[in-house]
């Protein structure tokens, strides 16, 4: 799937849908390490960006990302619109990260 093909709005601009096949999702549950926590520690110390958690965080958009455009791919989707991102702290240090959006099948509008 194309990453022009994925969107947070409702529509595709220059496409219409032909067809609805439902949410898909990814989901991925991380925890920090005493390592992680550690230089996290060290570089909150310093303020600014803690880079090691800036790190975690892309790293579990970027796995729940592709888990929710291979889950789209599954249900014979060639687009996802309203995708979003959600986070959830299960426990300290365990957060769980989810995105999600609509699955359709869109095809491009032929303009006269």
């Amino acid at each position: 799937m194309k990453e022009s093909m994925i969107t947070t709005a409702l529509t595709l601009p220059g496409y219409k849908i032909i067809r609805s096949v439902g949410v898909v999702r990814g989901i991925t549950v991380r925890s920090r390490s005493i390592v992680g926590n550690f230089l996290g520690g060290l570089q909150s110390l310093f303020g600014g960006n803690i880079t090691i958690y800036t790190e975690l965080c892309e790293q579990a958009r970027a796995e729940t990302y592709q888990l929710m455009c291979q889950h789209a791919a599954t249900l014979g989707a060639n687009a996802i619109i309203s995708m979003r991102y959600d986070a959830t702290e299960l426990m300290p240090g365990l957060t769980e990260v989810l995105c999600y959006g609509t699955a359709v099948v869109v095809e491009q509008e032929i303009r006269a």
